[in-house]
């Protein structure tokens, strides 16, 4: 099976006050094409960092990291086919969505820059793949449930048709009936189109219900790599 992901001793720093803090420290790990692969750990681990740097959103690392064979390269953006091909959805679909912007736009803009022939259709398109009626177009973020924000958060990732989804505790701002709903979409949408899942979640129960394998991370580090029986022991404790 072919690598999606291929990450080697990626370390990250901040700046704090005239002092430096190691988010990050010398972690490896590989995804294999359409493997759905959990980073788990509590808040501050490093987790959300590690996957920022896989976005293209933090550029300020040191390591190594390429997506399907294309290697990143630190302190640049991520542009081209390259970008295409990695898509992220947020824990807040609240502040992900512009506010100011019917979802129509939100939708839209991204296909019109790519060239749609037919950006309605495309939008009801997307809509219908996430469970959406075609009247949540002409609405704003606000007018929407949590549950549906998201999930106009995840049609929007799929636009462009990535071939790697990094997925940002997406359920950890919904109530738990919400929460179920979101992950079985997610799994069910990763069968009709193939795509390679990057999970982060502080979740047990959730990287167990969602991943074939994972890895436990701790102060920045990587504590302990999990299969799925380790997965599965570790959302029983």
């Amino acid at each position: 099976m072919s690598v999606a992901v291929a990450i080697e001793n990626l370390s990250i720093d901040f700046r704090v006050g005239s002092g430096r803090f190691s988010a990050v420290r010398d972690v490896s790990l590989s995804v294999a094409d359409g493997e759905t692969f959990g980073l788990i750990g509590p808040s501050g681990c490093g987790k959300t960092t590690v996957l920022r740097a896989l976005a293209g959103l933090n550029t300020r690392w040191s390591g190594a990291i390429s997506v399907f064979g294309t290697p990143l390269t630190a302190g640049q953006k991520i542009t081209g086919e390259t970008r295409r091909n990695i898509q992220m959805v947020f824990q807040d679909p609240y502040s992900s969505l512009h506010p100011r912007h019917r979802i129509s736009r939100t939708l839209g803009e991204p296909l019109a820059v790519n060239g749609a022939e037919n950006v309605d259709a495309g939008v009801r398109l997307a809509l219908d793949q996430v469970g959406l009626s075609a009247a949540i177009a002409g609405r704003y973020p606000h007018q929407l449930s949590g549950g549906q924000r998201q999930r106009v958060a995840i049609a929007r990732a799929l636009l462009l048709k990535p071939k790697l989804l990094l997925l940002d505790e997406p359920t950890s701002a919904l109530d738990v009936t919400v929460q179920a709903e979101i992950l079985n979409l997610l799994n069910d949408l990763k069968a009709a189109h193939p795509m390679t899942f990057v999970l982060v979640s502080h979740d047990p129960g959730v990287i167990a219900h969602m991943c074939d394998r994972g890895v436990l991370m701790h102060r920045g580090e990587i504590a302990k790599a999990l299969d799925r029986a380790a997965l599965a022991e570790l959302a029983t404790r």
